[in-house]
């Protein structure tokens, strides 16, 4: 009887000395746990031209921009009027697009604090080497009337990009609507419509730089350039987060902030150099658009 009493009184205190070892504070050596940032807070939603993502820019800028500061981006790469419609919406944080009259429209609601400018190119009228409306070397809207006159197939972006805004204005200096066979819309980005005009044999109006970056699989000519209402011009924009509470300000900030920097600049400059002889954009921080092109 002793014996099991012995035994007994044995294990309850050797229980009780696990569960006073269970509920003991950790050791001081061992570290403390991180407290880790949510997701959320590091992610931030870029709505921006297709130009900039067919072109490969952003293969290469947003990469860089990640490994930097640690942000994940989640780019929606779209015509640049649906673009800014994210952002009126408050349906992504930042905004890269090339649609100057709508961007100010964005900026005068209120629903966007900046507006940034980053870099530019030009568009240019492209089209078959046979070129059946005879449009090499013509201005802008004398090449459109020709194309018309003649009926020639033109392929048009029709998605309220900043590409199909520019290609509407030069349109209305024709003083033409243009409707019929002739005249089909893609409702798709610069890429996919360069691939319809190529394999249809017509004609398009596209940004040089998704052009140049596309040009070993496309079987058309620049036949229109140089003119200055060509001219085609990028800017960074962040979306309002006092009107929207989810936007995500300090990530809008920091991507604003390297599209700015040197760095990216430096990177924009030299973007198409090695495999074209060209860059495919040029660099524009700190500039007014009166300097631009000259």
């Amino acid at each position: 009887m002793r014996k099991k009493m012995f035994l007994l009184a044995v294990l309850l205190l050797l229980a009780l000395a696990m569960i006073t070892t269970g509920c003991a504070s950790p050791r001081a050596d061992q570290p403390e746990p991180t407290p880790t940032v949510p997701t959320a807070a590091k992610e931030i939603i870029l709505a921006t031209t297709t130009s900039t993502q067919d072109s490969g820019l952003l293969d290469t800028l947003i990469p860089m921009f990640e490994e930097k500061t640690g942000y994940i981006v989640k780019t929606i790469a779209v015509g640049s009027g649906a673009a800014l419609a994210l952002g009126e919406r408050g349906e992504a944080d930042v905004l890269l697009v090339h649609a100057p009259a709508r961007e100010k429209l964005l900026l005068e609601s209120g629903n966007a604090i900046t507006r940034d400018l980053i870099m530019f190119n030009d568009f240019v009228i492209v089209g078959s080497a046979e070129d059946p409306a005879g449009i090499r070397g013509m201005a802008a809207a004398e090449a459109f009337a020709a194309i018309s006159a003649k009926e020639s197939l033109f392929v048009s972006r029709g998605d309220n990009s900043g590409t199909h805004i520019k290609e509407m204005a030069i349109w209305k200096q024709a003083n033409i609507e243009p409707a019929g066979n002739w005249y089909i819309e893609t409702g798709s980005g610069m890429g996919d419509t360069l691939n319809i005009t190529t394999e249809k044999q017509g004609y398009t109006i596209t940004d040089r730089g998704t052009f140049l970056s596309r040009r070993e699989q496309l079987s058309l000519d620049i036949l229109v350039e140089g003119e200055a209402t060509l001219l085609n011009i990028y800017h960074v924009m962040q979306v309002n987060p006092e009107i929207f509470t989810k936007v995500n300000a300090a990530g809008s900030q920091a991507f604003t902030d390297f599209m700015l920097s040197p760095e990216a600049q430096a990177v924009i400059s030299d973007f198409g150099v090695d495999r074209f002889g060209q860059p495919l954009f040029f660099p524009a921080a700190g500039k007014n658009v009166e300097e631009l092109g000259k």
